[in-house]
């Protein structure tokens, strides 16, 4: 049985989703690659089971390796797991995989309500130039 998942875990979870995902189809990814470990997935396994292009696949692929949460297993192979590197990221994923069953609306609100990473950047630029005129 699945214990209950805190507001504070909550609030990680949460924090987790502002900073290293920015669209479902990365969620899905990262979690269908946790469903499947150890066993790696090739890019066209995960645009089937995600139901997108190989093209939207390979940018998902590359904003997951990007954020150090997915590896290709060995270079060349095109074959991608998840990237286990403390005991503390599968923890968080296996809630976060709890939270989005339990709370789809509220997770994907919170994905897309998100500004996309680009304009952020931008506007994180411009006050970085703005403080520096000060």
């Amino acid at each position: 049985m699945m214990m209950s998942i805190g507001p504070s875990r909550r609030e990680q979870i949460d924090q987790f989703l502002v900073e290293e995902i920015d669209s479902i189809p990365q969620l899905e990814a990262l979690l269908l690659l946790w469903r499947e470990r150890p066993r790696t997935c090739s890019r066209d396994e995960i645009a089937r089971a995600l139901y997108v292009s190989p093209e939207t696949a390979r940018d998902v692929i590359k904003h997951l390796i990007h954020h150090r949460l997915i590896v290709e297993r060995e270079a060349g192979t095109e074959r991608y797991a998840m990237l286990l590197d403390s005991s503390d990221r599968e923890l968080l994923v296996a809630d976060l995989a709890e939270v989005y069953r339990r709370e789809l609306v509220r997770v994907t609100n919170l994905i897309h309500g998100k500004a996309s990473r680009a304009v952020r950047d931008f506007a994180s630029a411009f006050r970085f130039k703005r403080e520096e005129r000060k």
